[in-house]
């Protein structure tokens, strides 16, 4: 009887791993509308603030959406909205199905889908998955003694006197103490454990009521939001939400059931990973992720300077030209690789995480016209994160603001109140400067939206090219292959090809201080050269013989179609 029972066991397991196997390779293909995404990412409390309070709201965004057209972006990221107490900026939720009374209404944000769907717009929500607030009704009541629904949603030991590391301690009417995921007022919800151990009773397996309760709410709460209109979710800490799943076993399983479900019910769905690492993002079923400052992606390497959250003495997109783009380059190929068709890349101009291009001593048009060719030249998801596309600086000095301060910095400087015109409050809102939520750029020089659309050589309309020549050519677009042509290790200026078919370019980024001059083979005869964007100052001066040579002056850049 026991060996029989072995037997249906091994069987079980063995078919649960071929299930799990063959529905990750069999899901519904990605929307169509993905090929020609481009995201703007908004930070609503510092976009638009429609009534005087100094938050921004979803009236400020609505009220914005033809801008957001107008600059070529098509998709909307929206940073977290839910009911929040506002520790974490809103990362630690209290209510899933409440939009902030500070931002407005559920009602508010149905007319926000429907706006931008007028507009031929999407819009995606940030998902926090992975926890909640301490203040939400649900960890409320897993704190009770009592068994109830929610006693197992959260990750709780047996005992208060243990304490293992992440764990929390405090007064509750149950013995124990809890798992946090990254503030302690952010208990992590329980999705349970890839290997959990035996003699760790909290530890439960994936298939425990508990976890289960808790994936199925996840995506009760995705399909409350994509039936009033929502256009998909960008998933906060998509990797980490089951633990001990060092090879993401049960996390492929928990994303494959997920997107399964989405698909089933909402085909033009997308989901978005904040994983920071494609290759595994994608293969567990996302349908893109970012790469940006986490998981050691080289992103650092290219723009991190000695100001910002994240500071480093020396990057690639520096005036003094003594970076190397090799890391970044490196990693870059590995991920579009391993995503393929199956999924997108995503490198955005900056989040509300890190730095903005526009820091420290990186600092002038020119300078922000090379980091932005790069940005908008790359294969993969674009995004343009609200206020970039003018040049907006990073704020060092700032106060905490809603958990906005690090170990290793703060946060605020990217989340400053988005400049609009010359008014009062450069147009964010009509409430006094003392009620803002955070203070604005104090320069006298600081760009506006209304100052660089009139300027022909300005940041704003510079980008609004870059997107456009994205839609008119396919090489330069979100499918297009990219293959560096560096001729040896870091120099500048960075080369590379984008190429689709028979329509090909070449880039070429000098985003140092210096006069470089470079000759490279080509394994193409090159009949003709025509400079689609270039500054005045940069040119390929020779093309014969399958060699070019390139001279690129201090922080020139240009794209060339190649014939």
């Amino acid at each position: 009887m026991i060996r029989i029972t072995k037997s249906i066991i091994s069987i079980f397991l063995l078919l649960s791993c071929f299930t799990t196997v063959v529905r990750a390779a069999d899901f519904k293909p990605l929307p169509q509308w993905m090929k020609t995404a481009v995201f703007y990412q908004i930070y609503p409390q510092s976009f638009k603030d429609t009534n005087g309070d100094g938050i921004g709201d979803i009236q400020g965004i609505i009220e914005k959406l033809d801008y957001v057209k107008w600059l070529g972006c098509n998709v909307i990221w929206l940073n977290p909205c839910f009911e929040s107490a506002f520790q974490d900026a809103g990362y630690d939720v209290i209510d899933f199905y409440k939009v902030a009374h500070r931002y407005g209404t559920n009602d508010d944000l149905k007319r926000l889908f429907d706006e931008a769907h007028k507009r031929k717009m999407k819009v995606c929500l940030d998902l926090v998955a992975g926890h909640t607030s301490i203040e939400s009704s649900w960890f409320k009541a897993s704190q009770k003694n009592e068994k109830n629904a929610y006693s197992d949603r959260y990750i709780w030991t047996n005992d208060s006197t243990i304490k293992p590391e992440k764990f929390v301690s405090g007064k509750f009417e149950r013995n124990g103490t809890y798992m946090k995921n990254f503030f302690d007022c952010q208990p992590a919800l329980n999705y349970g454990y890839g290997q959990p151990d035996p003699k760790c009773p909290w530890e439960e397996p994936v298939t425990a009521e508990g976890p289960q309760s808790t994936r199925k709410e996840l995506m009760n709460i995705m399909d409350y939001w994509m039936e009033m209109g929502c256009d998909g979710f960008r998933v906060d800490m998509a990797g980490s939400l089951v633990k001990k799943d060092p090879d993401l076993k049960e996390t492929t399983n928990l994303w494959a059931e997920i997107r399964t479900h989405f698909q089933d019910k909402f085909p033009e769905g997308i989901l978005l990973a904040e994983w920071g690492k494609p290759q595994q993002a994608i293969k567990v079923g996302f349908m893109m992720d970012f790469i940006i400052h986490l998981r050691n992606s080289g992103y650092d390497t290219m723009f991190f300077n000695k100001t910002g959250t994240y500071r480093r003495d020396t990057c690639y997109f520096d005036i003094k030209g003594n970076g190397s783009p090799d890391f970044f380059i490196k990693n870059l190929t590995t991920q579009l690789s391993a995503a393929g068709d199956d999924g997108y890349i995503c490198i955005p101009t900056a989040n509300h995480d890190f730095q903005r291009p526009c820091c420290g001593e990186r600092n002038t048009v020119p300078q922000l016209k090379t980091v932005m060719t790069f940005l908008m030249t790359l294969p993969g998801i674009p995004l343009v994160y609200y206020g970039d596309e003018i040049g907006m600086r990073f704020i060092d000095g700032l106060p905490n603001k809603e958990g906005s301060q690090l170990t290793k910095g703060n946060r605020a400087g990217s989340r400053t109140p988005m400049q609009w015109d010359s008014s009062d409050n450069a147009g964010f809102s009509s409430g006094s400067s003392s009620s803002l939520y955070l203070p604005l750029d104090s320069s006298a020089s600081r760009p506006t939206v209304e100052q660089e659309k009139k300027n022909p050589s300005s940041l704003l309309l510079f980008t609004k090219e870059l997107i456009a020549l994205r839609g008119k050519y396919a090489a330069l677009g979100n499918r297009g292959e990219i293959k560096f042509l560096q001729s040896k290790k870091n120099q500048y200026p960075l080369i590379y090809e984008r190429r689709l078919g028979k329509e090909a370019f070449i880039i070429v980024i000098n985003p140092s201080g210096k006069d470089v001059s470079v000759s490279l083979d080509y394994d193409r005869v090159v009949q003709k050269v025509f400079p689609v964007l270039n500054s005045s100052k940069h040119k390929i001066i020779d093309y014969k013989n399958k060699q070019l040579k390139i001279s690129a002056e201090p922080l020139s850049y240009g794209i060339y179609q190649i014939y």
